[in-house]
């Protein structure tokens, strides 16, 4: 079953906590603190494969998670780190965040890796509280949380020629005329309903072809599939537009020529300046030569070389693969274009508004939130008095508390962080 899209969810690993802890010795009395940190969160990573040719895997199961980091442990022990999740894709992956829709990375090499999203940081041990006035700190960092990002997966084919043409026009036939693939072919619209692939050798040199399912009319806005096609020829450097000749339908060569270049131009505007060769099939079953003239004449008016083939026949190919095989050396000559930029969303602890508080007023409740408030707030033992001097510090040197006076707070008001309430006293 070939799948060429897919969305998942991914989740890195949470951050262990770091440990709270004291040494504990015989003959060593009033031990200092000697917590150690938590592990790293893993991180969700993809990675392109060219043992892959298909996202069926993540057809059947859609939520993926990474370990999480172990907590810090006695004795300034570190926790285990969370193992990374290393997900499979074939080549020509393209991952795109669900969310705005911006490409977030395109897989083109076997071995390319991506990390989706970064595992949490593990929290620090009490051991990195303590100072000269604070001796023996009874509190540690908690770990950043997980992280979770929906990423939609499409899978574009990586050919250097692509087929095109309406169904039924001998594409499958003609790949397998040129090479060793072996598609699946009948005398009916539609036989091919995913790409196949094969490797065209010519002498001392070589380069893939993609036999691409048929193109109708309003391709370009999905009709008949229409997307999921064209997408497996946005990479080919040489495209090879199949035309059948012999009218046997009724058709017309030189409408169904437009048509398909029409449609082309519509989905986009690049892929129709690609380089294009037409392959006039089914010249063995010709039933009007002047019109055949008159349609080879339209087109090289246009630049473009016709070459007459016969692909059941296995008639004309060898001219037209040879022409092929020029335009491509020429093509890959040429200097390659810009890399694009790739998105990739900004870790939250790197933007300004982590490290500040907001206060908002809900009736008669102040609301604190903050990135690095929520973190210090979950590390905070409410059982010691050097631990909440340490939150309120925090509060108090982000002007939280100059920003409520100013609110109106009173002695007594409510204020909340997260889902724990306080009374308020100057």
């Amino acid at each position: 079953m070939f799948v060429d899209k897919a969305k998942i969810t991914v989740k890195s690993g949470k951050g262990g906590n770091g440990c709270v802890s004291f040494r504990r010795e015989p003959f060593v009395p009033d031990g200092g603190p000697d917590g150690g940190d938590g592990g790293n969160g893993g991180s969700v990573i993809f990675e392109a494969d060219s043992n892959f040719h298909t996202l069926m895997d993540f057809h059947y199961k859609v939520k993926y998670a990474a370990e999480n980091g172990e907590d810090g442990m006695r004795r300034k022990k570190f926790g285990k780190k969370g193992k990374d999740l290393v997900l499979k894709v074939p080549v020509g992956t393209v991952i795109i965040d669900k969310q705005t829709g911006l490409v977030m990375q395109d897989l083109k090499e076997d071995g390319q890796r991506f990390v989706a999203v970064k595992g949490g940081k593990g929290g620090k041990g009490n051991v990195h509280f303590k100072n000269s006035v604070r001796q023996a700190p009874n509190f540690a960092e908690a770990g950043t949380p997980a992280r979770e990002r929906t990423v939609i997966l499409e899978l574009k084919m990586l050919a250097d020629v692509g087929l095109m043409g309406f169904p039924n026009v001998g594409k499958s036939t003609l790949l397998a005329a040129c090479t060793s693939a072996r598609p699946k072919i009948a005398n009916y619209h539609f036989t091919t309903l995913a790409p196949n692939l094969g490797v065209v050798q010519m002498y001392d040199d070589s380069f893939v072809m993609a036999d691409i399912p048929g193109i109708i009319e309003g391709a370009h806005q999905g009709q008949g599939l229409g997307l999921d096609f064209l997408r497996h020829i946005e990479r080919t450097r040489l495209l090879i537009h199949v035309v059948d000749v012999s009218m046997a339908d009724g058709r017309d060569m030189i409408d169904d020529f437009d048509k398909i270049n029409q449609e082309i131009a519509q989905y986009s505007p690049a892929l129709a300046a690609r380089p294009q060769i037409v392959a006039a099939n089914k010249m063995d079953a010709l039933e009007d030569p002047e019109r055949y003239k008159a349609f080879e004449a339209y087109v090289k008016e246009k630049g473009i070389p016709v070459f007459p083939i016969s692909a059941a026949g296995r008639q004309g190919i060898e001219a037209l693969l040879q022409e092929t095989a020029r335009m491509l050396r020429k093509l890959r000559q040429e200097p390659a274009g810009e890399e694009p930029v790739y998105y990739m969303p900004r870790d939250e602890q790197e933007d300004p508004l982590y490290r500040q508080i907001q206060v908002e007023k809900e009736g008669d409740v102040f609301v604190l939130s903050g990135g690095q408030l929520y973190k210090i707030f979950d590390s905070t033992n409410f059982n010691d008095m050097e631990s909440l001097r340490y939150l309120y510090r925090y509060i108090e040197e982000k002007g939280a508390m100059d920003k409520m006076v100013e609110m109106g707070i009173k002695e007594g008001d409510t204020v909340r962080i997260k889902n724990f309430e306080f009374d308020y006293f100057d």
